[in-house]
């Protein structure tokens, strides 16, 4: 009849308005997650926060801790070995992150011409150092470096014999011997990484520089590098963060010597943690590499986002 109302909807009907599956949709998201998230407080999110708590202490793993404040930081100031082991990792970056990202993007390029014979076998070699763990890399580029070994006899065939010494034992050469051994080991992720990415770029691309007469060096900055933004900056943070936190090949071939003219900052760590204990100090610096780590990323990420806009 007009004016009229429908009768009102009771029980489990009123209930299921238009929405109520939205609303219970937060509460079955956080009760799957859950589980997920404690575990990751756990296992990551706790002993974080002891590590930042012991490095405020002096404490040797075994007797009554005592507050030390920021003594422990200070020491990235006054601690020789730690000063030392910081302008150790600004040489490794060099090595370990700008030489294999700038050899991976000129291989990859090169081998991207379809004219290049061999091109699948050449990156199968350099990619070879990514399916070898590093205790082995170490352990066969400690051999390379021997007095009598095949870098040696090579200076030797060569006529530059006088040249020959144990490089890792060397207190000028063993730091360059291992960042060269680092570009070894990384030259084969950068290229991989570049050579995927690459062919994922339109050839109309390519094509319509081609038309206006552009040679491969002026297709490479115009084409290759603007689509390779994104691997590049993913390239150079895991590089760079790999040369950060360097620890096997230095420990298993000079243990950060001779003397300290190869340690790093993961070395003393290593060393203060487990060596001659001093447990704050090991977890300042595992705080310090945590921080520096992250603000790499940061401005990285900040950089890529930066130049994509």
């Amino acid at each position: 009849m007009p004016g009229s109302r429908p009768p009102a909807r009771s029980g489990a009907n009123a209930s299921a308005t238009p929405g109520s599956g939205r609303a219970a949709a937060p509460g079955l998201a956080c009760s799957t997650l859950a589980p997920g998230i404690i575990l990751y407080a756990v296992v990551v999110i706790v002993p974080v926060g002891q590590g930042v708590w012991l490095s405020f202490f002096n404490w040797n793993g075994v007797t009554t801790a005592t507050w030390a404040g920021l003594s422990n930081y200070t020491g990235f100031l006054s601690d020789p070995a730690l000063r030392a082991a910081v302008e150790h990792t600004l040489y490794f970056i060099l090595f370990f992150s700008i030489l294999p990202i700038g050899l991976g993007l000129l291989s990859a390029v090169l081998t991207s011409y379809k004219s290049v014979r061999g091109a699948g076998v050449f990156r199968a070699v350099i990619f070879m150092p990514q399916v070898i763990t590093p205790a082995v890399i170490a352990v066969v580029w400690q051999r390379i470096y021997e007095p009598d070994g095949p870098f040696n006899d090579l200076l030797r065939i060569v006529g530059l014999g006088g040249l020959a010494r144990g490089w890792l034992g060397d207190f000028t050469w063993a730091l360059p011997a291992l960042g060269l051994a680092g570009t070894w080991a990384a030259f084969g992720l950068c290229m991989v990484m570049f050579v995927s990415s690459m062919q994922g770029i339109p050839q109309e691309l390519y094509e319509a520089v081609r038309v206006d007469g552009a040679g491969p060096v002026r297709e490479f900055f115009t084409v290759t590098l603007p689509n390779l933004r994104g691997p590049l900056s993913v390239v150079l943070a895991l590089t760079m963060i790999g040369a950060i936190r360097l620890f096997d090949l230095v420990w298993l071939t000079t243990k950060g010597g001779p003397g300290i003219s190869t340690i790093t900052p993961t070395v003393v760590l290593y060393e203060r943690a487990f060596a001659n204990p001093e447990v704050g100090s090991a977890a300042a610096i595992g705080v310090v590499m945590t921080i520096v780590s992250l603000l790499v990323v940061l401005v990285i990420v900040k950089l890529a986002e930066g130049r994509s806009e």
